[in-house]
């Protein structure tokens, strides 16, 4: 069975060809690859607090930096993954190396 990616859980329709993509553009969560397959995810969307330009409470969201803190606190996917994934839920230093610039 799939793992449910972030906008599927959020329902935000910012994937390519979702209702909100016109108005509120693409997320980038949905199209990046260097992170597709992580706990199970299609490109970050199992990943997704480590993505900058994604939305919470309706803002858009800056640099990991300045986003973990309050993925790991408040959001429920972020809690959903880490408890789905267990001991096999990869670490954010990990994820990052694959989006460094080669």
């Amino acid at each position: 069975m799939a793992k449910q990616n972030c906008w599927e859980f959020k329902k935000c329709g910012r994937y390519p060809g979702g209702e909100n993509e016109k108005e509120l553009g693409v997320c980038p969560v949905s199209t990046e690859p260097r992170t597709d397959g992580i706990h199970g995810g299609m490109n970050a969307g199992r990943v997704c607090w480590l993505i900058a330009g994604t939305l919470c409470k309706g803002n858009i969201q800056g640099t990991f930096a300045q986003k973990l803190g309050n993925c790991m606190t408040d959001c429920e996917f972020y809690k959903k993954v880490k408890t789905d994934e267990g001991e096999n839920f990869e670490f954010s230093g990990n994820v990052l190396r694959k989006l460094q610039p080669k």
